[in-house]
């Protein structure tokens, strides 16, 4: 079966086989990639435990779909097109032999210095080749990556590699982004204080920033590259790996305070990123397609990395961000490549918006065909903008709904075949069988309803367990609803059958695409010295879709509360990182609780969003005066901000 859907009849028939038999459905897919062995079975599973497992008994090495089977033909062709945060230094293209030359030549570094199938390595690099390279060398040898955001903060990078036990760091001395140097060898320096299992780092260079290098710990990427270049043009022969083993860890924002490690397996993994990017995106050969996300988020794993590569694609990479040196720099990206696809965030289109059309003007952008919005509902007045400003009006949009757990595209358009709708990601792809359900888990049949999201039959791009704690895999996601996978997120289907995603329905923000826990921002507001208590809620933001709004209980506060603010925000940044730190610090005496000491956040929630109109009963909480002092403290936030 042909990874890519023709027509909107094709669509209908695809996706009523899928339902009717998903197993034969998906093994047609899977028949359109490299195995090294054939599978046993297709699919055993169960929601219950849960046990999901995909094409048992399969071999396979996910780096000779994506390099090794595409030297014959399209050797030659751009792999990846990196373009640097500074647009005055010269950009780099690397085909597909140069591509995989490098990622032989550093999977045999790593194998140097002591990595094994199995092994746990944290990447920590900035956007450029090499952390292509770096993720894809360990695939490669077996090793499981676990990619860290380049904007997490010492604490929140220990607390990743010590619940994976890495045994290996890479990172680089420095990155760039946008007008700011980011010093992520120091930042690695102070995290491995807490990591004992670390035993190497190999640092790349790439600021020329002056880092502290370890004896016997910290190794340089370019010597060791020298050590391999010694024996020539080495090649690294790829390690076979059941369809089962897990390929990579990515931690994400729960509603604890323990970020959890999603665990993806090499087979199902690699099927699902390459049929949903084909498909999504109708991506013809010699398209140049641009995904504007970091590797360090699933978006930039499956749609820069696994998904287009797997396809014989051209992928460009970005190192910088869309406002700098000015507003017209994705624009310039473009034209300069002729880019046919754009992928990009609705936070990132929010944003641009905000400077008028100007930076657009004058840009040639004629070369697109497709765009995408990933990370959040994308609102009416963005889609529009993003339609006819950039699109001209002529280049589908496909809003796609997915999750880190997902590891692909769930729910979207799929490009010049279904029809697109304003706000809504409109249909599940073939092999997707969404249900909405109510508060108890019984299903809500029909049109014009809204429920809470859950997935009824299992796909092979999904969640397998949480690393080290499968007990918190089922809870989270198998335990609300019986022998339902719950996706946490709330949704309408209109009178046309298309879904539109209305939100989080547990503790859990979308900001600016990122899924942050409110459990963490409060255990981090609580670790300043002064604060006795604080309750975190989302609320709505221009540019990031959500805000965080923080209620704080700080009775030893500086007299000047500004100064207060600013130390917790610097608190937030130094435990988690800038990307949690709040939006909104309102100093409050006391927090709405329930006579067993629940906070009411749905209270909370209502007062930072000014809808205090129907708060409800507050008869039953411990303190109802402390609901009147808060309005009024919200009330005077607004007016000062």
């Amino acid at each position: 079966m042909n990874l890519r859907t023709t027509s909107f009849e094709d669509y209908k028939e695809k996706y009523n086989y899928s339902v009717t038999q998903p197993e034969k459905f998906w093994e047609e897919i899977a028949g359109n990639f490299q195995w090294r062995k054939p599978w046993d079975r297709v699919l055993n599973w169960n929601f219950t435990d849960p046990e999901i497992r995909w094409f048992e008994g399969a071999k396979l090495n996910i780096t000779e779909n994506c390099l090794d089977r595409h030297l014959e033909t399209l050797g030659d062709k751009p792999a990846i097109i990196w373009e640097p945060n500074d647009p005055e230094e010269d950009h780099r293209v690397l085909t597909y032999r140069q591509l995989y030359d490098k990622v032989c030549q550093f999977s045999n570094v790593l194998k140097n210095n002591g990595v094994q199938k199995g092994d746990r390595v944290c990447i920590y690099m900035p956007m450029i080749p090499e952390l292509a390279i770096a993720v894809l060398a360990c695939a490669r040898i077996g090793a499981i990556h676990s990619v860290v955001f380049g904007g997490f903060s010492a604490q929140s990078i220990a607390d990743r590699i010590q619940d994976a036990s890495c045994s290996l760091v890479i990172t680089a001395d420095g990155g760039f982004r946008g007008p700011k140097d980011i010093p992520l060898k120091s930042v690695i320096d102070d995290a491995l204080v807490q990591c004992a299992t670390v035993k190497r780092v190999i640092v790349l260079t790439r600021s020329r920033t002056p880092v502290s290098m370890l004896k016997g710990r910290d190794v340089w990427w370019e010597d060791e590259i020298r050590k391999v270049e010694t024996k020539g043009n080495p090649v690294c022969t790829p390690e076979e790996m059941d369809a089962e083993d897990m390929l990579f860890i990515l931690y994400t924002s729960g509603s604890t305070g323990k970020p959890k490690g999603v665990v993806h397996t090499c087979g199902g993994y690699m099927v699902y990123a390459g049929y949903t990017f084909a498909n999504v995106f109708d991506y013809n050969p010699g398209e140049i397609y641009f995904c504007t996300a970091d590797i360090g988020w699933i978006t930039g794993h499956t749609y820069i990395l696994y998904g287009p590569l797997s396809q014989g694609a051209t992928t460009l990479m970005f190192e910088g961000v869309p406002t700098w040196p000015d507003a017209g720099r994705l624009w310039n990206i473009v034209a300069q490549y002729k880019v046919n696809i754009l992928y990009t965030a609705p936070t990132a289109i929010r944003s641009l918006m905000g400077f008028g059309t100007g930076p657009v003007m004058g840009k040639d952008l004629s070369s697109l065909k497709k765009l995408g919005s990933v990370g959040e509902p994308i609102n009416e007045e963005a889609w529009h903008w993003f339609d006819e400003q950039i699109g001209g009006g002529k280049c589908p949009i496909v809003d796609t709904w997915w999750q880190t757990e997902t590891g692909g595209i769930m729910i979207s358009p799929i490009a010049g075949v279904t029809t697109t709708k304003p706000g809504f990601a409109t249909l599940p792809l073939p092999g997707i069988q969404p249900i909405l359900v109510d508060e108890n888990g019984v299903e809500i049949a029909g049109n014009g309803v809204n429920g809470n999201l859950c997935i009824k039959f299992p796909w092979p791009g999904m969640i397998r367990t949480t690393y080290g704690d499968h007990e918190r895999c089922k809870k989270t996601y198998f335990s609300t609803y019986e022998n339902l996978y719950f996706t946490g997120d709330g949704c309408l289907r209109d009178d046309d059958g298309y879904y539109r995603i209305t939100g989080r329905v547990d503790d859990v923000l979308n900001v600016s695409g990122h899924r942050i826990g409110t459990a963490e921002v409060e255990n981090a507001i609580n670790m300043h010295s002064s604060v006795v208590e604080s309750a975190v809620v989302g609320y709505p933001h221009d540019i990031k879709g959500q805000g965080v709004y923080a209620y704080v209980v700080c009775p030893d506060k500086h007299e000047n509360e500004e100064v207060t603010r600013k130390d917790i925000v610097m608190t937030v940044s130094r435990i988690i990182g800038p990307i949690a730190k709040p939006d909104k610090i309102q100093f409050v005496s006391g927090l709405p609780k329930t006579r067993s000491g629940k906070i009411m956040r749905r209270i909370l929630r209502k007062i930072a969003e000014g809808d205090t109109g129907n708060l409800g009963d507050t008869s039953t909480l411990l303190d109802p005066a402390v609901v009147e002092e808060i309005m009024t403290g919200a009330t005077k936030l607004k007016a000062q901000s």
